[in-house]
């Protein structure tokens, strides 16, 4: 019964809780760098490569497990479409801090279950 109570009330806000400070992180290191003249687009670049070789494994493994759907034109191309939106709004975030501070950044990423509350009622 401990187990199950771990799986459905801590590890989801344990992992909520991760990804808000991995987000507060990256925006003061991309605060610090683009202070010293590094890109957006490079940094973009570097957090995307080193997710890509932080998760690749893990991916690879669970697939052999879990026994994914095989992967066809239809899934390729929109997890595609979902990797070009999300770039496209690291540019624009990364961009906007630039111009602002890593308090605003945070600030507003906290107002993102807000919006994606309002876009659920939208589009029911």
């Amino acid at each position: 019964m401990a187990t199950r109570y771990l799986y459905k009330e801590v590890l989801p806000c344990m992992a909520m809780v991760a990804a808000e400070c991995s987000t507060v992180v990256l925006g003061i290191l991309f605060k610090a760098a683009s202070s010293k003249g590094l890109s957006y687009y490079i940094f973009v670049a570097y957090t995307c490569a080193l997710a890509t070789i932080a998760l690749f494994p893990l991916a690879f493994f669970l697939i052999r497990k879990a026994g994914f759907p095989p992967l066809k034109f239809p899934l390729i191309s929109r997890l595609l479409l979902l990797s070009l939106i999300g770039i496209g709004a690291q540019l624009c975030a990364y961009k906007g801090l630039e111009l602002s501070s890593p308090t605003l950044s945070s600030a507003i990423s906290n107002l993102t279950p807000g919006f994606t509350f309002i876009l659920a009622v939208f589009f029911r």
